[in-house]
């Protein structure tokens, strides 16, 4: 009799409304995936793989599927009135309702973002390229690392071009041959040594100045655009970390390219600089007063301008590194760039020292006083020099001291051994002289 108090028509009507939702529920689902997932396979970086075989493009359709079903399943507990069930499920589905408007503006804040940074690298790589930047750097850094080189050898080993030769001074040397004195063609790129270009006229295999530049400008709106979508997110765990970390790094971008072009103009300056002391040196002949001091000309010239060029990279350097604000790092290349101007000024006495010493040698002559006014010059000139580098001047004093102590005891020692048959003419000289004074006073009345 209990089973006639059953409403079966009711149950049957809920039963077919029930599989009715699910008919649909199925439908809406298939129809919401099969659109996002093509939809948003359109996009280039949802075509990528997330995990397994699947792209995100059609991970993110499988959400909205089960979005779909998790809102039929609400309907089908409602219209059987499990509230009990229904609060939890009502809950969640709440909340990522209530997310899922900020979750699409981050993520279309994102892809336009995505898109605008696209377009303009390619824009500005494009204009940049237009504009030929890559081989004009390039033709520059040619131009400094070769000018110098070439001027220098002609400048050794003609003298007629070192003392500015019309003849020379109208024709590249490049392109004169040195035993017939005809223009000849002198072979570019690869097959002279030089760089090999790249399809965009830049260095082969390197970064092009004008990819550099849109990669950067990529990565600024990338940045920029990943804050606004972070901040639309309104996660508090999660935006208000990676704001600050993607700010931090935002303001850092321009203290670092600002430091990068310093560098890079020290670098450029040291080169020409470098090039220009070169050149200067070799026509003046410094090269040929070097090697009759004994010294290999060439080399010392070479030591010389790199030691130019080092010191005016370390300036740039310090300039940068108080940009970017790193005491610790500024100190340290301060400090390197004082020791290194002791120990520059201190080879610079010891090099006029050596100088002196044989200047000096050659007026006075041969022998051995010429040697020993020599030696005597260099040590005198190697001890300033050390004690100018501050490099142990107790040890440079105490070496010194020594030196001319045992100078002099030498030389009393040979005085000593060598002079007694000398001394002992002298006492007895004396000796007969006290003799005779007293011989004289004993004949007096």
């Amino acid at each position: 009799m209990a089973m006639n108090n059953f409403d079966w028509s009711g149950i049957a009507v809920k039963a077919g409304a029930a599989i009715v939702i699910l008919i649909i529920t199925w439908i809406l689902a298939r129809v919401v995936k099969s659109l996002l997932s093509k939809l948003l396979g359109r996009v280039k970086v949802l075509q990528r793989s997330g995990g397994g075989n699947h792209s995100l493009a059609e991970s993110l359709g499988n959400v909205g599927s089960l979005i779909v079903w998790l809102l039929g399943l609400t309907a089908i507990l409602n219209l059987f009135e499990l509230t009990q069930v229904l609060g939890p499920i009502q809950s969640l589905l709440a909340g990522v309702l209530g997310a899922l408007p900020r979750v699409l503006g981050a993520a279309v804040i994102f892809i336009v973002g995505v898109m605008l940074a696209r377009v303009v690298r390619e824009l500005v790589t494009a204009a940049l390229r237009g504009t030929r930047v890559d081989e004009r750097l390039q033709s520059l850094s040619r131009r400094a690392t070769q000018g110098s080189a070439q001027q220098g050898q002609y400048a050794q080993g003609d003298p007629q071009y070192a003392q500015g030769d019309p003849q020379y001074a109208q024709q590249d040397p490049a392109t004169v041959d040195p035993e017939t004195g005809a223009t000849r063609r002198m072979p570019s790129g690869p097959a002279a040594g030089g760089p090999a270009s790249g399809p965009g006229g830049g260095p082969a295999g390197g970064m092009q100045i004008s990819n550099l530049v849109g990669q950067i400008l990529y990565a600024l709106i990338i940045v920029v655009m990943s804050i606004a979508a972070l901040q639309v997110l309104a996660i508090q765990a999660i935006s208000e970390p990676a704001t600050q970390m993607l700010s931090t790094i935002l303001d850092a971008i321009p203290l670092i390219l600002g430091a990068g072009i310093l560098l890079a103009i020290g670098v450029i300056i040291a080169r020409f600089i470098g090039g220009l002391l070169d050149s200067m040196m070799r026509g003046f002949g410094l090269e040929r007063t070097i090697g009759q001091l004994g010294i290999d000309g060439a080399n010392a010239v070479t030591v010389i301008t790199r030691i130019v060029q080092v010191a005016i990279v370390l300036f740039f350097g310090i300039a940068a590194t108080r940009m970017l604000n790193f005491p610790q790092i500024t100190e340290m290349l301060n400090a390197i760039l004082a020791l290194g101007g002791r120990v520059l000024f201190g080879g610079v006495v010891i090099a006029a020292g050596i100088f002196l010493a044989g200047l000096l040698a050659r007026t006075i002559g041969g022998g051995l006083v010429a040697q020993i006014v020599r030696w005597a010059t260099i040590v005198l000139f190697a001890a300033m020099g050390l004690k100018y580098m501050g490099l142990a001047d107790s040890i440079v004093n105490l070496a010194f001291g020594a030196l001319v102590v045992g100078g002099a005891a030498a030389a009393a020692l040979a005085y000593g051994l060598g002079g007694r048959d000398a001394a002992a003419r002298q006492l007895n000289k004396l000796e007969r002289k006290v003799d005779d004074a007293v011989q004289e006073e004993r004949r007096l009345p």
